[in-house]
């Protein structure tokens, strides 16, 4: 495991980046181990789990989610190296989904995972104040450790770490946004930089082939973030990933969501900013494909699409309003992305 973290953390090009990481990573792994020691645990998969608790985070330097879509992310490749229980790899994947949620108790290695992510950071910046949100934990550890606790703790700070809310209209910003790029003529290939910041959150050896005219979610997704609309990777215990229309789909349908209209709702009309969901558009598969509503005319459409027609290229085009349609899916302006319930991986 440690060979697999190596070979990423050198590909990082930035010499304080990659020195972060290599601290923190392998700092709270062997604090990890420590702490499953003392608990009689099992150490090898607490190192483990401590090794990989920010890896998306540094993979990717994307901070939204990096504790779910960190668990999604090494899923394939606890997976894929078949050295792993099932079990082990769910006690990993545990881990690292609920390693940032520290105002919580969870089951015994998530928090060592939490507790040696505290420890390392108290350590390592010595003579610094402690956060309020890790104060009470780290205050507990050191008496488990037996160790004298006299730091300080800054002041509460209400509101850090929570996303920014964007002013104005959601959908008239993704609109924007995705009429934008869409115009650009994105390729897909890697040498085109907006087609890298595309993959950017599909960690993987083979993201740009996999992701090759079949980018049109993935493509959505980007213009959501880049509006203000912030999900992981993939909602937890869904299907599949949000570079999947399935994933889409599934989501707008949830009943806490409801986001989703279908095009045989008659009281329904599409309008700029609407994500559009087609039906056998271009294969026999349903909802093949997904796009970005820019403006709706009597019986015709303007999309802004991401691998348009499977040509592995941006571009807006002109639908058929009435053909080959699944239905649409308009994001409340107030929506903010919230999981409750269980993490449950999905070990395939």
């Amino acid at each position: 495991m440690r060979a697999v973290v190596d070979e990423k953390l050198l590909k990082i090009t930035n010499g304080e980046t990659r020195r972060n990481a290599y601290l923190q990573l392998y700092g709270v792994s062997s604090y990890a181990s420590m702490l499953a020691q003392k608990r009689g645990l099992q150490q090898h998969i607490a190192a483990i789990a401590g090794l990989l608790h920010d890896y998306y985070l540094f993979m990717t330097g994307i901070e939204e989610f990096h504790d779910q879509n960190g668990a999604e992310a090494i899923r394939p490749i606890l997976r894929d190296m078949d050295i792993f229980t099932k079990e082990e790899q769910r006690i990993i994947l545990c881990a690292v989904f609920y390693h940032s949620d520290k105002a919580n108790i969870h089951n015994e290695y998530d928090e060592i995972v939490k507790d040696a992510q505290v420890l390392q950071q108290y350590f390592y910046n010595n003579g610094t104040k402690v956060s309020f949100e890790h104060a009470k934990r780290l205050r507990k550890l050191l008496n488990e450790l037996g160790i004298l606790n006299d730091f300080k703790v800054e002041q509460d700070k209400q509101g850090i770490g929570t996303p920014m809310e964007v002013s104005g209209d959601r959908c008239e910003r993704l609109a924007d946004w995705a009429e934008q790029l869409a115009s650009k003529g994105i390729i897909g290939i890697p040498s085109d930089k907006d087609y890298r910041d595309i993959c950017l959150y599909w960690t993987g050896d083979n993201i740009y082939k996999e992701l090759k005219a079949s980018w049109c979610a993935a493509f959505v997704y980007y213009c959501c973030r880049k509006a203000g609309l912030l999900l992981p990777i993939r909602f937890p215990n869904s299907v599949c990933r949000f570079a999947g229309v399935a994933a889409w789909l599934e989501w707008a349908q949830f009943p806490d969501v409801n986001f989703f209209h279908s095009v045989q709702d008659q009281g329904f009309s599409p309008a700029r900013g609407d994500i559009v969901i087609y039906e056998k558009l271009l294969s026999n598969e349903s909802h093949d494909h997904i796009g970005i509503v820019l403006s709706c005319h009597d019986n015709e459409l303007l999309v802004a699409e991401g691998n348009m027609d499977n040509k592995n290229q941006s571009s807006l085009v002109h639908r058929d309003r009435w053909s080959k349609i699944l239905g649409y899916i308009r994001i409340d302006n107030s929506y903010q992305y919230k999981f409750v319930g269980e993490y449950k991986p999905i070990l395939v």
